[in-house]
C-alpha cells in the first residue's frame, strides 16, 4: 500500500473545512436562541392580543323593550 504522507499533511494543514464548521456552529446558535425567545415571548404575545382584540370587540347592545 503506498501512502502519500505529503498529501495527508496538507489535508491536515487546510483550514477552509474549519470555516465551514465554524458557520455551522454559529448559525445553530443563533437559531437556538431565536427559539428560546420566541418561545418565552410566545405567551406574552398572546395575552397583549387577547387584550386587544377584547378592547376592540364591540360591547353587547341593550336588548331592545
Amino acid at each position: 500500500m503506498n501512502i502519500n504522507f505529503a498529501t495527508i499533511k496538507k489535508f491536515l494543514k487546510e483550514e477552509e473545512g474549519l470555516t465551514t464548521v465554524e458557520y455551522a456552529i454559529a448559525g445553530s446558535l443563533v437559531g437556538a436562541a431565536v427559539v428560546g425567545a420566541f418561545t418565552g415571548l410566545g405567551d406574552q404575545v398572546g395575552v397583549v392580543i387577547t387584550g386587544i382584540t377584547a378592547d376592540i370587540t364591540p360591547a353587547a347592545a341593550p336588548a331592545a323593550p
